[in-house]
């Protein structure tokens, strides 16, 4: 089995299975937040899905922006932060720090320290739960004698559907 997880694996299917597949989510978080004996509030929630539902990372506007859209009453930007906040503790959403933007985790039942594969073509975020990367950065680091306090592993470039179906730039050629 690859421990390379596929974030975005709801974007190449329809409206009603990507319901189903969010409502899933959201059961999922549920029942995490009972067994954990935190309060996954309504609006909590319906941050959740919302992160869920965009096929790419999303900012804190764009998710204040379509959370207004489904609410009657105006929200606030420092209530979206304390939801996105809350549901990071919660390991159910991860930032992405070069993006500024969230992405649902895939495996919120797991602690993990996740790494990311970003396209810069679409947007498109992979989430990668890889140990062996974790425990090389930490491994490397007490050798350094150095404290993480964050870490962090992003890597950009092309996903196989940009990769394959644009246009590739030709290689400049060196001096």
């Amino acid at each position: 089995m690859s421990d390379l997880i596929l974030h975005r694996c709801n974007a190449m299917i329809s409206k009603e299975e990507r319901e189903v597949f969010v409502n899933n989510a959201l059961k999922q978080a549920d029942l995490l937040c009972k067994r954990k004996n935190v309060r996954l509030t309504p609006l909590r929630r319906q941050v959740l899905g919302l992160v869920w539902q965009n096929q790419k990372p999303a900012g804190a506007y764009l998710i204040l922006d379509q959370l207004q859209k489904q609410q009657e009453r105006r929200a606030a930007p420092p209530t979206v932060y304390r939801a996105l906040e809350f549901l990071i503790e919660q390991g159910l959403i991860h930032k992405i720090s070069s993006l500024n933007a969230f992405i649902a985790c895939t495996q919120p039942d797991t602690v993990h320290v996740p790494q990311f594969f970003i396209c810069k073509a679409c947007g498109n975020a992979l989430e990668l739960n890889s140990p062996m990367i974790s425990e090389t950065i930490l491994n490397r680091a007490q050798e350094m004698q150095f404290e993480i306090e964050e870490q962090v592993v992003e890597v950009s470039g092309q996903c196989t559907h940009c990769h394959c179906h644009l246009p590739q730039r030709e290689e400049q050629p060196t001096l």
